[in-house]
Formats: C-alpha cells, structure tokens, sequence
C-alpha cells in the first residue's frame, strides 16, 4: 500500500490557515437572501464522531463545534453512545440528513454497518466526508480525510526496533507481543498491515519472538480500543508465556489507551526490573509522563486541530462551489470504490524529541517541561 508522505508543517499551516479564512467570512451569504454557489454559507453541516474512547476523539468534538461556528455553518455534533455505538450513530446520521445538512463528516464507530445511512445522505444530496476511519462497502462516500495511517503503522514498528536495540544492545534476539485496535474499525487493520511491514521480516529471520504466538489480526485484536480488554490480554499472555522467568522486551500497541493498559499489566504481573519497549499513537496527555519517565517508549502526534481544521475547510470549499484538495487517489478501496484521500502526515514522538514536536502545542509541552 503506497501512501503519500506529506510535510506535517505545511500541512498544519495550511489547515490552519483555511480555517482561519474561513472565520474571516470567506463564501458567507454577501447580502440578505443571497448565496455563494455549492449551497448556503449558514448550512447545517453534520458530525457523527464515535463513542469517547480516547482524548483524541473528545477533543476532535469540541473542535468541530467551534471551528463549524467560527465558519459561519450551523453545526451538528453527535457522539455515539458506548453501549450500543452503531445504532446510534446510524440513527443520528439519518436525523443530520431529514435536519437538511449539507455536508456529513463521520468518524465511523463501525465503518462497514453504514451504507443505509450514507446513501440516505446521498439521496438527499449532502456530501459524506468519512473522517479518520475509512467507511466501507459503499459507493456513497466523497471523501476521506485522515493521517496516513499506513505510515502510523510503519512508524509504531520502526519504533519497537529501534527502542528495543537502544535500550537492549547486548541482546540480539527479542521477545516481543502484538495488540491491534477494535475489529468494527477499518484503521486497525490498516495501523497493523504498516507495523507488521516493518515486524515481519525480523519476525521471518528470528530477531523478533513472539512468545505467544499470536501474530494474526485477529488474535490481536481488542474490542471496542478498551483498555481493560486489553489489560486482560495482557494479564492472559503473562500468566501463560512468562510465568518461567521469560521476559518480555516489547509490545507494538496501537494506541496510547491500550499501551498504557498493557504497560500496567507487565508491572501488575511481576516484570518490574525489566522495561518493555511499548508504542502508542495520538499523543494523549496522560500518556506523556509515561514517555517521559521510560515506561513507555514512543506515541504518534497526529495533530486533532489540524485534521478538524482540513475537514472543515473540504467543508469551505464545497459550500462555495468548488472542489475540495486531495492528496492520494489510489490507495484506500473501501471494497467497493476508491476514495479520494487527503492524508495528513503522522510524527513519531519519543523522550528524546517530544519537546520539538509538541513546541506548538502548549498543553503537550507543559507536559513534557513538567
């Protein structure tokens, strides 16, 4: 899968700069009753985001909510409900479509149980933007906005090896296990695919064992990104591969919620003299100290604020009648249609790094400097 590396400053400068233009009044209705071509500048504009598994998807709602007002659109933002997450993101999509929204951005809690819902959105012609995860099995998705999750992959991979060899050179073999996100969601595969592109070929010539022996996707996989499904994983793996003085070295996780999970895990269940390399993704607060202080070796920065800002300025440009940029036309088939990609580039995030990358993030950087 041939992805397209993009710089992830001028791509922040530039989401943040169509924003910005946005905010400024840009294709707004100049006079009363008067309107841009594409549809009016006060339009309903919808966001069904998933369920709040993580900061990341909490921040990306009250981002959408500010940046659709400041925009000058009517904003629409919904959250499916943990317990029954489809169902409700199926029955708020068809609410923004009979509301008249003119553009649905969905972040999918299950990218492949949509299709009804999207071709509703199509019918009444609103524009689907699938945001962050990939929709599937559907001719009724315009647009994918994402970071390059292919490359989070190969990135979250690269870091095992290279935390393992730093923090372990004498050694020259490694014990190390796989985790993979929830199976409803389409990035996971994809996140796993680019890990296991770097994994597989020190898997094949023995540098890498996976103790357990549990390498497939779905073996790996961990329903709905919760944590505790993932601590009980863990917990499993422990008592079973290295309960005989075996240590572990490393674990590929998909995200910073499960990586601290399984990290808590290795502790709970007696390894404490021996710090396995464990990756992560999204940059999340709480995960920073653990960077910081060596529990855990690397995250992904995927900025939210640059991402909300690129699908609120697709969102711009549609309204006035134009089409929106994309950057990858060939690489994400949802099975039924290639759909046209505007991919963000992702930044891997270690101790060593964390104060350059997360400078213009305040938050972040206090955490770091604390």
């Amino acid at each position: 899968m041939k992805k397209i590396l993009l710089a992830t400053t001028a791509m922040v400068a530039v989401a943040a700069f169509a924003l910005t233009g946005c905010a400024d009044g840009g294709g707004r209705t100049t006079t009363e009753g008067e309107t841009e071509a594409g549809f009016a500048a006060d339009s309903v504009i919808g966001v069904a985001l998933p369920d709040k598994t993580s900061e990341n998807w909490v921040l990306a709602g009250s981002l959408f909510e500010n940046g659709l007002k400041d925009a000058g659109f009517e904003g629409n933002v919904q959250y499916a409900g943990a317990s029954n997450p489809v169902a409700d993101q199926q029955q708020q999509i068809s609410a923004m479509v009979t509301a008249g929204a003119k553009v649905i951005i969905i972040g999918a809690s299950d990218g492949a149980q949509l299709s009804t819902q999207v071709a509703e959105a199509k019918e009444a012609g609103a524009v689907v933007i699938a945001y962050d995860r990939l929709i599937l099995n559907t001719e009724d998705v315009d647009y994918y906005v994402a970071f390059d999750n292919f490359k989070v992959g190969q990135l979250q991979g690269q870091a095992l090896l290279d935390g393992l060899e730093a923090t372990y050179p004498d050694q020259e073999t490694y014990n190390v296990e796989l985790f993979s996100g929830a199976a409803t969601d389409a990035n996971a595969p994809v996140f796993f695919d680019g890990a296991m592109d770097i994994l597989q070929p020190k898997i094949d010539d023995g540098t890498l064992t996976v103790v357990s022996g549990q390498t497939e996707i779905k073996q790996t996989a961990t329903e709905k990104w919760a944590p505790e499904n993932a601590q009980r994983r863990m917990d499993t793996l422990m008592t079973g591969f290295y309960q005989d003085g075996t240590q572990i070295d490393g674990v590929l996780s998909p995200n910073d919620t499960l990586g601290r999970a399984i990290i808590d895990s290795i502790a709970d269940n007696g390894q404490t003299d021996h710090t396995p390399i464990v990756t992560g993704q999204d940059s999340e607060a709480a995960s920073i100290p653990y960077i910081m202080d060596g529990r855990q070796y690397s995250t992904i920065y995927k900025d939210t604020r640059a991402l909300v800002a690129e699908a609120i300025a697709m969102a711009t440009t549609l309204q006035k009648g134009d089409t929106p940029t994309v950057t990858d036309e060939e690489s994400y088939n949802n099975g039924v249609k290639v759909v046209p990609a505007n991919l963000l580039a992702p930044v891997i995030v270690t101790k060593d790094n964390a104060a350059e990358v997360y400078a213009e993030n305040p938050d972040l950087l206090a955490l770091v400097q604390k």
